[in-house]
């Protein structure tokens, strides 16, 4: 199992604006939300992980190598990294150029890299526009060919900026099972996100960043429970669990499921 240890990390783009103060993380196999509002640090704390940015004190380590001591390049074994915004990410004129570049750009063999490449646009849904041009597709088939390009390297360690932009529902179901899968094989799965609901159904622990702090770092629950921390950092609850807050309950429900079967199980002992 991949680890990520991060000591009293400092950051800034600037001497006199310093964007990530001190932070200590532990990143263990639990798949994990990082949460907050725009400018709070999530890109730059994660593109530090990935080794594109250098801090400037403190230290990062995956498993036990210094990423000041490495490059992103030697890196990119061990870690995923799946843009925000995928017209970052994306540069080839067909979505099987495009999704084969990584794994081969590791040193996988061209066998073992199209075999992946064909799997992850399978899981992603886009298996039939292999030979597409990925800028005549929709921006949310860009998003799922960035995914799919990350998936087919094999990391240990997948890092998602962002992964539900621009999807539907069955994008985001898909994407979900995407995290569930690579979490049942011992990956480490980490992402940053704005949407609450997928951040409540999907990730087993949440980090909260504010102004380039950790301000909450519990279980998933556990951080929906505490809505006046939240606010503060201007961040809403999933909708579930507002609801279920305005109806007077003191339970943190997470899904429109888990509430379903909470009123069953009340209604049955009620009998």
């Amino acid at each position: 199992m991949s680890r990520i240890t991060v000591n009293d990390l400092h950051f800034s783009y600037k001497e006199t604006e310093e964007i990530l103060r001190g932070i200590p993380l532990e990143f263990d196999g639990r798949s994990t939300a990082i949460i907050g509002q725009n400018g709070a640090g999530k890109t730059t704390f994660v593109k530090l992980l990935k080794g594109l940015l250098k801090p400037v004190s403190g230290d990062i380590f995956i498993n036990s190598i210094n990423t000041k001591n490495t490059t992103a390049a030697k890196l990119a074994k061990d870690i995923g990294l799946v843009f925000q915004n995928p017209n970052d990410q994306i540069f080839k004129n067909k979505v099987i150029d495009e999704v084969i570049f990584g794994p081969i750009n590791i040193g996988m063999n061209k066998e073992k890299a199209r075999i992946n490449s064909k799997e992850a646009l399978k899981a992603v849904g886009l298996h039939e526009k292999l030979n597409e041009n990925p800028y005549d597709l929709s921006l949310s088939d860009r998003k799922l060919i960035s995914i799919a390009s990350i998936l087919a390297m094999d990391t240990n360690i997948v890092i998602f900026d962002e992964p539900t932009i621009a999807q539907d529902y069955l994008g985001k179901e898909r994407i979900k099972n995407i995290i569930k899968n690579l979490k049942s094989k011992g990956k480490l799965v980490i992402a940053i996100l704005h949407d609450m609901d997928f951040v409540a159904e999907t990730f087993e622990r949440t980090i909260v960043f504010n102004n380039g702090k950790v301000l909450l770092d519990e279980n998933t629950r556990e951080v929906f429970s505490h809505s006046e921390t939240l606010k503060k950092a201007f961040l809403e609850l999933p909708h579930v669990t507002q609801l279920c807050q305005k109806l007077g309950f003191k339970d943190t429900f997470l899904t429109v499921e888990e509430f379903i079967e909470y009123k069953k199980s009340v209604v049955k002992n009620a009998k």
